[in-house]
């Protein structure tokens, strides 16, 4: 990636590119405006039916399948696979389940581009490991095809201006698939920000704590390795967007109301990793001398017996153009229970994740300086809910998809489409949101300096609309509804 070794390289860089671009390897003619104009309220022509070509069956795409068949209006129409068993177990779902059979593309590193190209995809998902994601956003653009990419899209800053040069050009549509913006207290929190129960914002905390020693050293789990390999290799906070993304929409970062300024970071040692290895020392041998598969830049051998780049602990203090601070962390590593921590201050009251808590000034009826009772946290739910999961929530915990937030995220994408309307999230957002990956790790590797994050949107996001509290509109009977085949009518 190029990343600046001294503090004197990276200050003479920022010099010469200014806010447009902070990091090395950026040039100006990336960041300057292009003709085209933004694209933050973009509504393109609504689709009649959404036809959706997937790209990557491990872990993420199996569930896309299922979710995308059951909307109303929505058909899978390709599939696409390394593996051709993997392509063929999902088609099998389809036909079982009474779906059309897709076309189907396999065996090579580039039938991927075959489904992009296809006249019956006009929307590509994209379920692949991170390291191949910008190529293929890239690519779908490029061919006029809207965009659905898993988290994180991108990963450094020059990439973020292809992308979001080409969004512009093309006119269309590229969305990173952060469901934690649907989750069901994320939705919650919305709703009271919007409402004015948290009184003005001042600071929020996101994170991504869970624990992946186990997935990371699994053969079957990160096709490659793709993951370890990506820990080996690089510091910083590479998964920021499940804690980042929420903050930023309760916050208007990047619509209206406020921007990311400034980052600084600071990253643990790395000591998970290596007594895991050290404990399960004979499973290491054995691992090691499996097939290759990808080597997306190194051997799985040297990826399994490390060492490994990224410490333990990230963590990033994000500044604002308004003053606020948002903080962000990232451990998969250590047995912490699991967390996105989902927390967002205001001057008249708190949210706090994990568990749920609230807590409010006396007007809003929960007690001063405590954590609002269980029965007082019923009432300000029942009343805040967020509609999306009043209307649609049933059903999106009956489709699943971490609790239903897939479902949601999935439902939202498609009914924007069919409808003409903006997406929750925009290109400049899916880019932001993912760079914390390379912003990060410059902070980190210079003992936590201050880098500027860059404005994606050419200062236009004054002018881009605030994420609304916005639902859907099924005429289908949610409660009566319970599996893809009944929804999909």
């Amino acid at each position: 990636m190029g990343f600046l070794s001294t503090r004197r390289g990276f200050l003479k860089t920022s010099a010469l590119v200014g806010a447009a671009a902070a990091l090395p390897g950026v040039t100006k003619a990336l960041a300057t405006a292009t003709n085209a104009q933004h694209v933050g309220n973009l509504a393109c022509a609504p689709l009649e039916t959404v036809k959706v070509g997937i790209i990557g069956l491990g872990m993420r795409g199996p569930g896309a399948v299922s979710r995308l068949s059951a909307i109303p209006g929505v058909r899978v129409t390709a599939l696409s696979d390394l593996y051709e068993a993997r392509v063929n177990n999902q088609v099998k779902w389809l036909t079982d389940h009474n779906f059309a059979a897709p076309k189907r593309f396999f065996g090579s590193t580039e039938e991927w581009k075959k489904l992009v190209t296809d006249p019956e995809v006009n929307l590509v998902y994209i379920a692949t490991p991170w390291q191949v994601h910008v190529e293929m956003v890239l690519f779908a653009m490029e061919h006029g095809k809207h965009v659905a990419c898993e988290v994180p899209m991108v990963f450094t800053v020059e990439d973020c201006w292809k992308i979001v040069n080409m969004a512009e050009k093309m006119r269309v549509h590229c969305m990173l698939l952060e469901n934690c913006c649907y989750g069901a207290t994320e939705m919650f929190a919305l709703n009271l920000v919007r409402n004015k129960i948290l009184g003005t914002l001042v600071h929020g905390e996101g994170a991504y704590i869970h624990d992946l020693r186990a997935w990371n050293f699994k053969e079957n789990s990160y096709e490659g390795f793709w993951r370890l390999k990506w820990n080996a290799q690089h510091t910083g906070n590479p998964y920021a967007t499940h804690g980042l993304g929420p903050i930023c929409q309760y916050m208007n970062v990047g619509r209206t109301d406020d921007q990311m300024r400034v980052l600084t970071a600071m990253n643990s040692g790395e000591f998970g990793f290596s007594e895991y290895v050290k404990a399960h020392h004979a499973e290491m041998n054995d691992l090691a001398e499996k097939s290759e598969g990808y080597k997306y830049g190194m051997s799985n051998e040297d990826a399994i017996r490390g060492p490994w780049a990224q410490g333990d602990m990230s963590t990033a203090i994000i500044k604002t153009v308004a003053g606020r601070t948002i903080m962000v962390q990232h451990d998969t590593t250590s047995p912490r229970p699991y967390t996105r921590i989902n927390l967002i201050s205001g001057t008249k009251g708190i949210l706090k994740d994990y568990p749920l808590q609230i807590a409010l000034d006396p007007e809003y009826q929960a007690p001063h300086l405590g954590w609002a009772n269980a029965k007082q946290l019923d009432e300000i739910y029942a009343k805040y809910q967020h509609p999306l999961w009043r209307d649609a929530g049933t059903i999106a915990q009956k489709m699943g998809g971490h609790g239903g937030m897939d479902f949601l995220m999935d439902l939202r994408l498609c009914y924007c489409l069919q409808n003409g309307l903006p997406l929750d999230i925009n290109v400049y957002e899916s880019c932001q949101w993912s760079v914390i990956a390379e912003l990060s790790e410059v902070s980190a590797k210079n003992d936590g300096m201050p880098v500027q994050v860059p404005d994606f949107t050419r200062g236009a996001w004054k002018a881009i609309q605030p994420l609304g509290i916005e639902t859907v509109k099924l005429d289908i009977d949610m409660d009566k509804a319970q599996s893809a085949e009944q929804l999909n009518v």
